[in-house]
């Protein structure tokens, strides 16, 4: 049996009512980051991911963990679906959180974080922990996987996009990205455009909490402001969205894909720096 076999097995299998099978940021906003990542590691964490990887990069590797949703094992189908976000009650402190015992994004950033630093594990192991911990890190920087209790993330939350109907959690995810009509690299180049170097020393940041408190200050805010309390639009009355939405938000979807790409490079070099007593 191999530690990946073993890691599957000792993730609760039993789900929440409240799952959300959305995974964030869609695959160009996870490539943006990956590829923002890829560019501000250092020379020691780029050496450990290329023994783990070979010739899979970042960019491809933080999508993994969404592509495998139709994978019929039952680590996928019945045990994946919770770590891709948490649940953060409103006023709760990320640090204060009482984890289901299903596990969320941080158990499982936790847990995959340990597997890359076992130096028993192996190869196959640390490649599946480290496709997770990049998409983690990712997604906890999208402010609907850290979400309100009781509308899945934004899931249950309808609105027209336009001329589509959809939801919030897509809009984040992929709608106002793909706005922009650029490949994934073509995007990452032009955010790394606008990074500064004071920018970079202030979000190199390998504490969750700290991620996690930024999209809780956000999320409140993105729910539109003609639906009710927490912007739920029915299916029969969906929210309206577009032209004004888009312009209000796009920024800040930028900026959170800046600064996850920012701190995936700083975690992994946390990760990979040697340890004490090693």
């Amino acid at each position: 049996m191999t530690r990946t076999t073993l890691l599957a097995l000792s993730l609760p299998i039993s789900l929440l009512a409240s799952a959300t099978p959305a995974g964030a940021w869609g695959p160009t906003g996870h490539r943006i980051a990956a590829e923002i990542a890829d560019h501000n590691i250092d020379g020691r964490t780029r050496a450990q991911i290329v023994a783990i990887l070979g010739h899979e990069g970042l960019a491809e590797a933080a999508t993994w963990p969404d592509e495998q949703r139709s994978n019929p094992l039952p680590f996928w189908q019945e045990t994946a679906s919770p770590l891709h976000y948490v649940t953060l009650p409103r006023g709760a402190a990320p640090g204060a959180l009482e984890h289901p015992p299903e596990g969320d994004s941080v158990t499982a950033l936790e847990r995959f974080t340990a597997v890359l630093r076992d130096p028993a594990a192996s190869r196959e192991d640390k490649a599946l922990a480290l496709r997770f911990v990049v998409h983690l890190v990712e997604d906890l920087h999208m402010p609907l996987h850290v979400g309100f209790p009781g509308d899945r993330g934004g899931n249950d939350v309808q609105v027209m996009w336009f001329d589509t109907p959809t939801n919030l959690h897509w809009v984040w995810d992929e709608g106002m990205i793909l706005r922009q009509q650029l490949s994934y690299s073509e995007y990452a180049a032009r955010l790394e455009r606008r990074i500064t170097p004071a920018e970079v020393i202030e979000w190199w940041d390998a504490d969750p909490e700290s991620w996690m408190a930024e999209s809780a200050e956000l999320r409140g805010d993105i729910y539109p402001e003609t639906s009710a309390e927490l912007g739920l639009g029915t299916r029969e009355s969906p929210v309206m969205l577009g032209y004004r939405y888009n312009w209000q938000w796009t920024p800040t979807v930028e900026r959170r894909l800046e600064q996850a790409g920012i701190r995936v490079a700083a975690y992994l070099d946390w990760v990979f720096a040697p340890q004490p007593g090693a």
